[in-house]
């Protein structure tokens, strides 16, 4: 009896593979897909190694755009704006998704931000021209919250932001100058659609 637990026990094991097999799989959702997994196997479209090369090498990159952060509205302790990018490069490029967004005092140093992600608009392809422009939609809030000061600025006033362009690690830095983000510095953005 003994002999055949020790024989499924290695059964099992060389079944799973080795733990460092196992340490080099993801173990969750990527926190930047913002799809749904498909839910078969007949579901994944089948991608090549060069396609997944060509749509990397269309994507806006840092290099190829430049930003700026425009107010639109405000009223009762409500801000809203949108982070617009413009395509600066020779050659189209596409965005799918969010934007990261990181407010920075005047030395470049973090200030709180707490970006939360909606779905007014939700992520879809926008396809740029050279000189073509799309904007992610911004809300905040000028009304203190939780134990936030009410006779100071809630939180320190942030002189520009990086903004990472989707599926991308390199920022963009932005002039912000809209004053204080309360709420602990939360900001929603829309995904990207074209402006």
């Amino acid at each position: 009896m003994r002999r055949l637990v020790a024989c499924g026990a290695l059964l099992a094991l060389s079944a799973c593979g080795s733990p460092q097999q196992a340490a080099d799989q993801p173990t969750g959702p990527s926190t930047q897909s913002t799809r749904s997994s498909p839910t078969s196997a007949a579901e994944v479209p089948p991608t090549s190694p060069t396609s997944a090369r060509q749509a990397a090498a269309d994507r806006c990159t840092a290099e190829s755009l430049s930003g700026r952060v425009e107010p639109t509205d405000a009223g009762a302790g409500n801000r809203h704006g949108r982070f617009v990018v413009t395509n600066t490069g020779g050659a189209a490029c596409t965005l799918n998704g969010y934007s990261g967004f990181q407010l920075l005092d005047a030395s470049g140093q973090p200030v709180p931000t707490d970006l939360q992600r909606t779905d007014d608009p939700g992520p879809t392809r926008v396809d740029l021209a050279p000189g073509a422009t799309a904007a992610a939609n911004l809300h905040w809030t000028v009304v203190p919250a939780g134990g936030e000061p009410v006779d100071r600025p809630c939180e320190p006033e942030a002189a520009n932001a990086a903004a990472i362009p989707p599926d991308e690690t390199r920022p963009i830095t932005v002039a912000w100058g809209l004053g204080p983000v309360c709420g602990g510095g939360k900001i929603e953005i829309s995904a990207f659609y074209a402006a």
